[in-house]
């Protein structure tokens, strides 16, 4: 029986694959939303007047010139190791859309943005693993989630912008149940059904920011995006009746299993976009991750078989496993610095553009250049817990194509925007305490190259 039994639970295991959420974030927070942004390492909470700052500050929507299209790819190329091994962190690649659509009520100002990144592999994967098994913990199936964020802005005084909104993350919820009759020693002729019940869910989380105006110079900003995490619960039953060569045993067996999936720690960006000389801007970010916050995705698991034999027949059953004790990932809050640099190349003839205030060449060439900053929150794992990361060095440039009042018919912009970002990990080495007891000293470095283009219409 115990084998018949055994031979069930990797279709429990597949149900609790299929009902998890995905990972602990979405693409935009790690590869940046739009190609304008990650070519300018992110460094954009002042100067976001695009979809893009449905993510990075809502506030400057309100700013956008016309209504705006935009949309876009992104591809992201992992290459994360433990030991020169590849740790097989997934490829992120998907499509990002978004549109602003400015006005006014009454005489106020006002915007409404939509954006969202949809992930072109599926939209939610998740991998549960043990708190002793290395794995990149910030990188690790992270950001192949669907992604979706509302907002409205307004512009209360002629140098001061307010915007705020919801962000959703996509997750899965279900329920795994099987039934019937099992033959031990003709598999084949068992006589079992299956029901699985997974809904597509989403988690929201709030992202709200201000811009005030610096004269003719440019714009301070400040950015905050909430804490969501996504607790879950599965259940998985198998009920029916295993025939031991003639004989029928009424089985019963129990499945829970309860994590926190979808974690991101709440942040606030303080933002700075100037422009000191004319075609030349300078933006710089600093932003506090609250990763302190960050609760253990270890699942807790608990079974139970429960079998009823004829009298007579003895049956040994499984001990239920025991339960895991948590060790707290006791991660750090960090400071993150972003800087990203801008400059626009004009030709051709003047020409009036819908939404700007004065004539602008008909071709623009912007080009673009950022680097940010990222120092790994996880301590050094020196006990069971194996969360692998490392500091992440980012250098990003970027390049776009504007035709201004290209058609009769379009009167703001045709843009063009494409991008590549290169990301390095030096190498940490994780010493334990004791090597013996757990997987033993171990070192993590890697690489991350992401690029894309993106397409905006301004009408």
């Amino acid at each position: 029986m115990s084998n018949q039994a055994r031979s069930l639970l990797p279709a429990l295991a597949v149900a609790w694959l299929l009902a998890a959420p995905e990972a602990r974030a979405s693409a935009p927070g790690t590869y940046g939303m739009g190609s304008r942004t990650g070519a300018l390492a992110g460094a954009v909470t002042a100067d976001a007047a695009d979809f893009s700052g449905c993510f990075y500050n809502p506030a400057g929507l309100v700013s956008a010139p016309g209504l705006e299209l935009s949309l876009g790819y992104l591809y992201a190329d992992n290459r994360l190791r433990i030991n020169g091994k590849d740790n097989d962190v997934a490829d992120v690649h998907g499509l990002m859309a978004g549109i602003v659509a400015p006005g006014k009520i009454l005489s106020l100002p006002f915007a409404f943005g939509i954006a969202t990144y949809i992930p072109d592999n599926g939209l939610s994967r998740i991998r549960a693993l043990r708190q002793e098994t290395p794995r990149w913990e910030l990188y690790n199936d992270r950001p192949t989630i669907l992604f979706l964020s509302v907002h409205l802005a307004v512009r209360p005084l002629p140098w001061l912008e307010i915007g705020g909104g919801l962000a959703f993350l996509a997750a899965t919820r279900g329920r795994f149940g099987i039934r019937g009759e099992a033959d031990v020693l003709k598999p084949y002729d068992s006589q079992l059904s299956h029901e699985v019940d997974a809904d597509l869910t989403s988690i929201r989380y709030p992202i709200a920011g201000a811009r005030v105006k610096l004269g003719s110079l440019g714009y301070l900003g400040v950015a905050y995006r909430g804490q969501t995490k996504l607790d879950l619960a599965l259940q998985a039953n198998l009920e029916g009746i295993v025939d031991f060569a003639g004989v029928d045993v009424p089985l019963r067996y129990a499945l829970e299993t309860r994590t926190l999936d979808a974690f991101q720690p709440q942040q606030v960006v303080l933002g700075l976009s100037f422009q000191a000389v004319p075609r030349l801007r300078a933006n710089f970010d600093l932003g506090w991750v609250n990763w302190s916050a960050y609760e253990s995705p270890i699942p807790q698991t608990s079974a139970h078989l429960e079998a009823e034999p004829p009298p007579g027949v003895g049956v040994e059953l499984p001990e239920d496993p025991r339960p895991v004790v948590i060790v707290p990932p006791a991660f750090q809050d960090r400071f993150v610095p972003r800087l990203g640099v801008e400059y626009v190349l004009a030709f051709g003839a003047e020409r009036r553009v819908s939404g700007r205030p004065g004539p602008a060449k008909a071709v623009e060439i912007p080009l673009r250049a950022g680097y940010a900053y990222e120092r790994s929150p996880v301590p050094p794992q020196e006990g069971p817990t194996n969360f692998v990361d490392a500091d992440r060095h980012t250098i990003s440039l970027g390049a776009g194509v504007v035709l201004n009042a290209p058609f009769s018919v379009l009167r703001g912009a045709l843009r063009l925007d494409t991008h590549v970002a290169f990301s390095v990990l030096p190498e940490r080495v994780t010493q334990k305490a004791n090597p013996a007891d757990f997987v033993g000293d171990y070192r993590a470095d890697g690489t991350m190259i992401a690029g894309g283009a993106t397409l905006t219409a301004s009408f």
